[in-house]
């Protein structure tokens, strides 16, 4: 065991020189690197041992789960489970995970969004959307796992404008995509459409210290499909932004129909106001829930327009500025918040739509800057830069914010600074801290939404494209390409130091009300038809390792990973009973199975833990139920 030691302590000695060299803030990887210090693939570098810099958290769209990489490697470290069942760490099958997915197996994640303080990630909780079914997940990034799943959320369909975090993280903001006749599950015919359905905007409060969610407020709006969203910080704080692409109100053939008006409207929220009035009693209870009729409550909500089928809207780190980005108008428009609270105060409306005030659309403006074909989002660099996504140019384009020179609102040409090819048809793009008060502007990551055969063939179903970007000089720098599964759309980066992560639950923690620590205390116990077994596992054991029932009986295993060794993983795999639970050290878990069939069921640890990992194993015997012979006997 000494000189096994020695051995590695020595190695380690050797490869010192050799652990370090990289791009902007990564500490250095040395020289065995192959390529030169200039080179993207040395800047991208990381060796074996060191760690990123930065995490990189994807939605993964209709996959229901969250792909977690690092930067600048860019690669995959772990998948979060979210709304979709993932046999590799047994989420969706013990009795805890199951309640909270509930009758849904999958889910659509579009937006994750992570928890603020002051306006700047604080590290503690990411949020995502399930577009599919009207729900908000809750992530810790303590342990990395979903705590909680809220929704469908009443009043509200098509969770698509979502999770848009406050600067204290009072509020995930939610936007339905989809409108519906209310309250739901009544009928109406969308022939209709103006007249029987609505949309809605949603507060999901989150409590300061646990981060529980719950349903705060809503705000009723006129049947529009409400697309993406963005709060206000700094001057903004306490506002909030959305975008439409169907003020039409149209609900056939969309893509013609919705596309007739040379500007949609973008909802200018004050969450405050929305607050405030439901502690007033101006809102009226549906299905549960307080929600706001904005034309009753003036304040709440405004119109302002936006050209033409806007996508997203976005706000800089001053809070100031407001780019929202036109599908089929060749910029980004960029609004100026002062103007906004000015033209609200002199009530400077160029109309209202159903009661609720439409902003002079010229009042507001301060330019259209013409960044190119497609625009969608844009994110910010914190040094007075904006970057937007062209999805039919397939291209990047880095421009300069406001306020510009005389010279440059003339001409607002000389406000695009640079522009990169990326491949292919680019959708969100993401900046560290890009959507904060303090932006950590190194890298963007360009997510792509068509990958074109440039990897290896995988047959018809292509992966996506990530590609990373270096942006510290005046010109953007690629540096690396890589693929994800079907699909990511937006992604969060934080700094790594940001997230403090435990890896072992301390079994002080551990306040599952049937966890066991030592042998003594494990067995098996029949109450009836019910079977309940409090089980220990640790290397190379499951304690107890035989369970006796008999057909019909309903099995329930709380079992404790009493392990307090960081990596020391334990899974139970049942053969033929579609069960496998995975456990980390110092945790509990309660699967439950119903005995439908007879035999001897071996069971198993599914996580690789030790040089006599197959040796922990154990037996589950089902007798076949007694007959009204077998009874009398």
């Amino acid at each position: 065991m000494k000189k096994s030691l020695l051995i590695s302590a020595t190695l380690a000695t050797a490869l010192l020189p050799f652990s370090g060299c990289n791009p902007p803030g990564q500490k250095s990887a040395g020289e065995t690197k192959t390529a030169s210090a200039g080179t993207p693939a040395a800047r991208t570098y990381v060796a074996p041992g060191d760690k990123d810099e930065y995490y990189l958290f994807y939605s993964g769209g209709h996959s229901g789960q969250v792909y977690v990489a690092g930067i600048p490697s860019m690669r995959h470290i772990s998948t979060i489970p979210v709304f979709a069942p993932y046999p590799a760490t047994g989420y969706g099958f013990d009795e805890e995970s199951k309640k909270m997915l509930g009758d849904y197996s999958w889910g659509d994640v579009h937006h994750p969004g992570l928890s603020k303080k002051d306006g700047v990630y604080d590290g503690r909780f990411l949020f995502v959307n399930d577009n599919a079914n009207n729900r908000v997940a809750r992530i810790s990034l303590s342990d990395f796992k979903t705590h909680q799943i809220l929704g469908p959320i009443p009043n509200s369909s098509g969770n698509h404008g979502s999770s848009f975090v406050t600067d204290n993280t009072e509020y995930v903001l939610v936007a339905s995509r989809f409108s519906v006749p209310l309250p739901k599950g009544r009928y109406a015919d969308p022939k209709d459409y103006e007249k029987e359905f609505n949309g809605m905007l949603s507060g999901i409060k989150v409590d300061p210290q646990s981060g529980e969610m719950s349903v705060g407020w809503q705000i009723l709006t006129p049947p529009f499909d409400w697309d993406l969203g963005s709060t206000g910080k700094g001057p903004s704080e306490g506002w909030a932004f959305w975008t439409s692409y169907n003020t039409e109100m149209a609900h056939e053939t969309l893509e013609a129909t919705s596309t007739q008006g040379e500007r949609d409207y973008a909802a200018v929220v004050n969450w405050r106001a929305a607050e405030a009035a439901v502690k007033e009693g101006k809102a009226t209870m549906l299905d549960g829930v307080p929600v706001i009729d904005p034309a009753k409550v003036p304040g709440v909500l405004y119109f302002m327009p936006v050209p033409k089928s806007p996508h997203g809207i976005d706000t800089d780190p001053s809070g100031r500025w407001i780019a929202a980005g036109g599908k089929l108008q060749p910029v980004a428009s960029v609004f100026d918040f002062e103007k906004i609270m000015a033209a609200i105060a002199k009530k400077d409306f160029e109309s209202e739509f159903r009661g609720v005030p439409v902003i002079r659309y010229e009042s507001v403006l301060e330019g259209s800057v013409p960044v190119g074909l497609g625009p969608l989002h844009t994110q910010f660099d914190g040094r007075g830069n904006a970057y937007t996504s062209l999805y039919i140019e397939s291209v990047v384009a880095k421009w300069k914010l406001p306020p510009w020179t005389a010279e440059e609102k003339a001409d607002l040409n000389k406000v695009i600074l640079d522009k990169i090819d990326v491949h292919y048809n680019i959708g969100h793009l993401v900046l560290g801290g890009g959507d904060t008060k303090k932006p950590y502007g190194d890298y963007l990551v360009a997510m792509n939404k068509l990958s074109k055969g440039r990897h290896l063939s995988v047959g018809p179903s292509q992966p996506e494209s990530s590609q990373l970007i270096d942006v510290t000089g005046q010109k953007m720098a690629m540096l690396y390409e890589a693929f994800t599964e079907p699909e990511p759309h937006f992604a969060q980066i934080i700094k790594a130091d940001t997230v403090n992560a435990i890896e072992v639950y301390p079994k002080a923690d551990n306040k599952h009300p049937h966890a066991v620590w030592e042998a003594k205390d494990t067995g098996v116990v029949r109450n009836g038809n019910k079977v309940e077994v409090k089980m220990i596992a640790i290397r190379s054991r499951f304690i107890p390792d035989r369970i006796d029932t008999q057909e019909g009986d309903e099995l329930t295993i709380h079992i404790t990973n009493v392990e307090q060794t960081t990596d020391m993983i334990h899974g139970i795999g049942i053969i033929e009973q579609n069960m496998n639970v995975v456990i980390d050290p110092g945790e509990t878990k309660t699967l439950k199975v119903t005995m439908t069939k007879t035999g001897v069921f071996p069971f198993y640890c599914t996580n690789f833990c030790s040089a006599l990992h197959q040796e922990m194993q154990g037996y589950l015997t089902v007798k076949p139920a007694p007959t009204a012979e077998t009874a009398a006997k």
